[in-house]
């Protein structure tokens, strides 16, 4: 088993640009979408649509969980396969009005885009829990052909710098209606 910090996991995380988030429809369907994120402030931080499929099924269950892809390739020889290293944990959403992202993070996600009533968006803060769960992070290529010693487990904490992230309680369908409306 990898030796690896809840720290070397933040860093891997906020390298990375893209992830993928799984969650439970209020049917209890599972289902997952990529998305674009940041870290900031101890939480993982991605918008979306307030109408969209991913903004209801949040709402109806903010439990979640991600994966983050991580990809490996061989120095110039780009066209071999190597599997992704993944991060993998899970996570409570918490569903805020856009203007509460930071400014870095609003940079990051937003890239100067015009908010408007037309189109409103939601920011979705995810504050992990449990484990980070990881394969192949901070293991050589060769090395993620032995599972058992690239698989690396550490307690989930917050990023450095992070503060510890509020004890907001679970966003609602409400909480998804009022976003759309501070819009």
């Amino acid at each position: 088993m990898v030796d690896i910090t809840s720290e070397a996991v933040w860093t891997a995380i906020a390298n990375e640009n893209f992830l993928v988030v799984g969650m439970v429809s209020a049917r209890g369907e599972a289902r997952t979408a990529g998305v674009m994120h940041t870290v900031d402030d101890g939480r993982i931080w991605f918008t979306t649509e307030a109408h969209s499929w991913k903004a209801r099924h949040l709402a109806a269950n903010p439990g979640i969980s991600i994966t983050v892809p991580i990809a490996k390739r061989i120095p110039f020889v780009p066209w071999v396969k190597i599997p992704a290293a993944t991060i993998t944990f899970t996570g409570v959403a918490e569903i805020l009005p856009p203007e509460q992202l930071s400014e870095a993070a609003s940079r990051a996600l937003l890239h100067g885009l015009e908010l408007n009533d037309d189109e409103p968006i939601i920011a979705v803060a995810v504050r992990p829990t449990g484990d980070f769960v990881t394969y192949g992070v901070g293991v050589s290529i060769m090395g993620m052909r032995d599972t058992q010693n690239a698989v690396g487990r550490a307690a989930v904490g917050a990023s450095r710098g992070a503060t510890a992230p509020s004890g907001t309680p679970a966003p609602t369908g409400e909480a998804v209606a009022a976003a759309s409306a501070a819009r």
